[in-house]
């Protein structure tokens, strides 16, 4: 009797916290702060290594396994309970206490504001930190993990041993198997512009689909890795229209469905169970207590797993080896010298749908997109945003615009810029059939580096016409190699050498594409990759 009264003051003492000030309990979008976050510390520091526990809730149940929650890149502990980027405040501490768990949150070196950390510097600190966190429980912990945290909490167990300290990991969007966009970053064109706005960082660099071919290859053959459970969870929203997301968005397209961050496929672990992709989630929103702790919180209650998992390798990670990279966008960038207009020129083959995005490193900058009639578009015709905290181009001014019916002939992009040191990128999208997919895997290893592009469709170009520049680029953004020399396989396929590589390393390879179609019209693509050569 007297534990059912006991039962019954925790509950209307519960009841009363959520209520008294608020109304009632907040909804996933309301513009306000979580209702516990004046129980977190008020001295919360950004050290690295640094990590706290989250007020033991009223109906705390001992039987339920302690969470500890890892943010992804460049974030900090904040990123579980304070403002999101586009989804106002996360709630997921709010959930997790309601429902009566134990929260641990730390601090990895991205929370220092110094750009972020690799996955081993990441997971090396981290695996000592859970070491700490299960000496102060004197039981193993679970841990939740967003976007890249995912990948640190990976090193930690599997490479630096943490996994006798944790049970169970969910990933929430997390690139096991990198992102283009992060390719994309460190390609020939977008040099100037990365190197501007500091974004070329270890953490950056890590996610680039050829050094995560390279660090799977070294965690998924460790016998750690089917020492915990491993659950994963996608979105695939883009997030608010023209927002720096939905622009990823946009890129990532052309590699299938993704969160405007990360593509679906790349969210997957061959030893894990993948519980839901869900459209309503961008990569922002999806680490949101309101967004998902009801469908993940059943697999958090314990440690261990009720049933002995079945650690098969998955297609997906047939699917990612075999998968092509399509040629649907043109890219250019470089240099802008002040008070000089600079011309680049966009070859359409076909009326289609388009985006032009340009990005530069300053927000000052004169446009003018000029159509094959004449017609004239200005900076007043575009969308502008900028590069937020969780985009490859954090900081960078981005103008878009949105042409439904792109007019086929030259279209020319004018920038002029107002500061001694900015750059620009122009990235334009095309809503119709890619004319080439390059066919090369992540990682490849021996003296003789190969790859092939294949034509599509037989009647997308004609063979004589076709020219291809392909330029391989270091870690430091040094051109390593370029070359104008592919071979024919047949009629509608080529093969090229990755020349002059001296060392085991990720290389990018920008391949920019030249050609007519069947009705005489030019075209003009570009091809985005990164591979890990081990010499």
């Amino acid at each position: 009797m007297q534990a059912s009264i006991k039962r019954c003051m925790v509950l209307i003492a519960t009841f009363i916290l959520l209520v008294t000030s608020t109304g009632g309990i907040v909804t996933a979008e309301a513009n306000t702060t979580p209702i516990y976050r004046e129980m977190l510390p008020q001295k919360e520091t950004l050290n690295p290594g640094d990590w706290f526990l989250g007020e033991k809730p009223l109906n705390y149940d001992e039987s339920r396994t302690p969470i500890v929650f890892v943010q992804g890149r460049n974030g900090s502990a904040d990123s579980w309970y304070g403002k999101t980027v586009y989804h106002n405040v996360n709630d997921m501490y709010d959930y997790a206490y309601r429902a009566g768990y134990q929260t641990v949150f730390i601090q990895l070196y991205d929370a220092a504001g110094k750009g972020s950390a690799s996955q081993w510097d990441n997971g090396k600190l981290l695996a000592a930190k859970l070491e700490e966190i299960y000496n102060h429980f004197g039981k193993k912990v679970n841990i939740v993990a967003h976007s890249k945290g995912g990948i640190d909490t990976q090193a930690a167990l599997i490479q630096y041993g943490a996994n006798r300290f944790v049970g169970k990991v969910i990933t929430l969007a997390s690139p096991h198997y990198g992102s283009n966009l992060a390719d994309l970053s460190y390609s020939w064109w977008a040099g100037w512009l990365a190197s501007l706005l500091g974004q070329r960082d270890d953490g950056t660099y890590a996610l680039q689909t050829g050094e995560m071919a390279q660090f799977r290859s070294v965690i998924d053959n460790n016998p750690n890795a089917k020492l915990n459970r491993y659950y994963t969870v996608a979105g695939t929203s883009w997030g608010p229209a023209f927002s720096a997301l939905s622009l990823g968005g946009l890129y990532l397209s052309a590699y299938g469905s993704n969160d405007g961050l990360v593509n679906e496929w790349s969210t997957k672990l061959p030893y894990g169970t993948h519980l839901f992709t869900d459209s309503r989630f961008d990569h922002d929103n999806i680490r949101k207590g309101s967004a998902v702790f009801s469908r993940i919180e059943p697999y958090l209650r314990t440690s261990t797993a009720t049933f002995d998992p079945l650690y098969t390798l998955s297609s997906n990670r047939e699917f990612v080896d075999n998968l092509n990279t399509t040629s649907n966008q043109t890219i250019l960038g470089g240099e802008l010298e002040p008070n000089k207009w600079i011309d680049q020129s966009i070859a359409i083959d076909t009326k289609t749908e388009g985006v032009v995005s340009v990005l530069t490193a300053s927000s000052e900058l004169k446009i003018q997109l000029i159509s094959p009639s004449g017609k004239v578009y200005t900076n007043k015709d575009s969308k502008f945003t900028v590069g937020d905290e969780t985009s490859y181009f954090k900081g960078a001014s981005i103008r878009t615009f949105k042409i439904n019916q792109m007019e086929t002939g030259e279209w020319h992009v004018k920038l002029m810029t107002a500061h001694t040191k900015d750059a620009y990128m122009i990235v334009t999208d095309y809503k119709q059939a890619a004319p080439f997919t390059l066919k090369m895997p992540g990682k490849i290893k021996g003296g003789k580096v190969e790859f092939q592009l294949k034509q599509s469709t037989k009647e997308l170009g004609k063979q004589e016409n076709l020219s291809f520049t392909v330029r391989i680029v270091d870690r430091e953004g040094n051109l390593v190699s370029q070359s104008n020399q592919l071979q024919r396989l047949d009629e509608a396929a080529f093969t090229g050498l990755l020349n002059h590589i001296k060392k085991s390393d990720v290389y990018n390879v920008t391949i920019d594409i030249k050609g007519i179609n069947s009705e005489g019209k030019a075209y003009n693509r570009t091809i985005v990759r990164s591979v890990y050569i081990e010499k």
